[in-house]
């Protein structure tokens, strides 16, 4: 079976010229632990039945060694469940002290999830099958009126490169303040989908809400991503100002022409990748006089670095049962890492990419400190940051603070229990949150945004 590790790089590169940097994407990576429960199962259906067993601890072996798990596997299981055919989804949870992966696992007769449950050095100590949960679907956060809003279909920009979006509008004359949503990395849509999360669609329904309308779009990379793979001198050329900045602009002056819309009142808010390039989006709107800035999640430190950084993270998750193979692949990343600072302007024009971006994209966010050119822009401020995010982490909040904290028209929130996506949780933090939890921006975090729009 194909290692499932392999994940955490492919999320990567299915951004097509952009790095997963940040998050979104490597969100969607498997942990090394449900790595190992993958294989585990693997090893099962192929009858290795001593590879099935490699990683159970003492009492386990004892009472479930190679032998029994043979008669469970070829005789228990086919006589209750029929033959096995295939693992599907998997999930995480926690209990006393344990971590436990869940795989859904289709036999002739009935579908269940294999319940493998590890211990902190990371070998299995106990397994069984129990009931599938139902899949989780998206549901609209409880502080969203849909009664106070409408809904309609607009185009952001024009030509080529035009984008579908949608504007959430209050109902009323108005004129109303306005916020452009701008995304995190990859080929993300306009609500930022992720499982069954829709985090700009929360942002979108709280905030008219609230009485302010909200414009959001599909991103470049997601609606034009094809034609762009298809012609490698201009995919090779590609920056942050063709993935995100140029339509972030024309969606806020579309914003600023809308009827009901307060043209002096258009604000932009950026999450993770949006955040992290909020400060060159604020000066290349100069002329669009936007009234404020807010960063969600928003990176401070170099791409390459943060990339190696959450591949740490994840392989650390296995505690100390990360493999050769893994380690052998994060030497890869490192490596990949150092030829990216290697890179030179002659590189420009390569088409060879490292880690899922190519040299002119490397080369063009090189040296850029957010919170440094942060302190040139003259609009208002907002940073917001969650507590439990490994994407982008407190260093970052806290240098965006150290740059900016002087300023009064910069406003700073961090909030303890919140992730990447501004969703509550506990515990510790792995990518299967992101995708098989359902979760809603937090309530507060709403109110704090309508709270720093409406008092402009």
């Amino acid at each position: 079976m194909r290692r499932k590790s392999l994940l955490i790089l492919v999320s990567f590169f299915l951004t097509w010229w952009a790095p997963a940097l940040i998050a979104l994407a490597s969100a969607q990576a498997e942990d090394a632990l449900t790595v190992k429960a993958r294989q585990f199962l693997a090893a099962l259906e192929k009858g290795d039945f001593n590879l099935a067993a490699r990683d159970f601890d003492e009492t386990m072996l004892k009472v479930s060694g190679p032998d029994k798990l043979e008669a469970l596997w070829k005789t228990q299981l086919p006589k209750q469940l029929g033959t096995f055919k295939k693992q599907t989804a998997a999930r995480r949870d926690q209990l006393q002290g344990y971590e436990i992966v869940l795989v859904t696992c289709e036999f002739d007769k009935a579908t269940l999830d294999t319940r493998i449950v590890f211990d902190k050095a990371g070998k299995i100590a106990g397994f069984g099958f129990v009931p599938t949960a139902p899949p989780v679907k998206y549901e609209p956060p409880a502080y969203a009126d849909p009664t106070k809003f409408v809904e309609s279909e607009i185009i952001v920009g024009s030509g080529e490169w035009q984008l579908p979006g949608t504007l959430t509008m209050p109902k009323g004359d108005g004129p109303f303040p306005g916020l452009v949503l701008v995304h995190g990395s990859g080929p993300n849509d306009r609500n930022e989908s992720l499982g069954p999360n829709k985090p700009f669609q929360d942002l979108a329904w709280g905030l008219a809400t609230r009485g302010i309308a909200v414009l959001r779009y599909d991103k470049r990379s997601k609606v034009h991503g094809a034609k762009i793979l298809a012609n490698p001198k201009l995919e090779a050329t590609m920056t942050v100002k063709d993935e995100t900045i140029d339509d972030a602009l024309a969606a806020a002056a579309l914003l600023q022409n809308t009827g009901k819309v307060d043209q002096a009142r258009v604000f932009i808010l950026g999450h993770s990748q949006g955040g992290f390039l909020m400060p060159r989006i604020a000066k290349a709107a100069a002329s669009l006089d936007i009234a404020g800035f807010i960063s969600m999640a928003g990176l401070t430190r170099p791409l390459d670095d943060t990339i190696l950084r959450q591949m740490n993270y994840l392989y650390g998750l296995a505690g100390g049962a990360v493999s050769e193979e893994d380690k052998k692949k994060l030497e890869d990343i490192k490596a990949a890492v150092a030829n990216i600072k290697s890179l030179t302007d002659a590189d420009k024009a390569s088409t060879t990419k490292l880690l899922g971006a190519m040299p002119a994209y490397w080369l063009d966010v090189r040296g850029y400190d957010p919170p440094e050119l942060a302190k040139t822009v003259k609009a208002p401020m907002l940073i917001l940051q969650g507590g439990r995010d490994y994407q982008v982490t407190t260093e970052d909040f806290e240098n965006w603070k150290k740059a900016l904290g002087g300023r009064k028209d910069v406003e700073f929130h961090l909030y303890p229990k919140l992730n990447h996506l501004f969703y509550e949780g506990e515990g510790i933090l792995t990518p299967l949150e992101y995708v098989q939890k359902h979760g809603s921006v937090a309530g507060y975090v709403v109110e704090d945004i309508a709270a720093w729009i409406l008092k402009r």
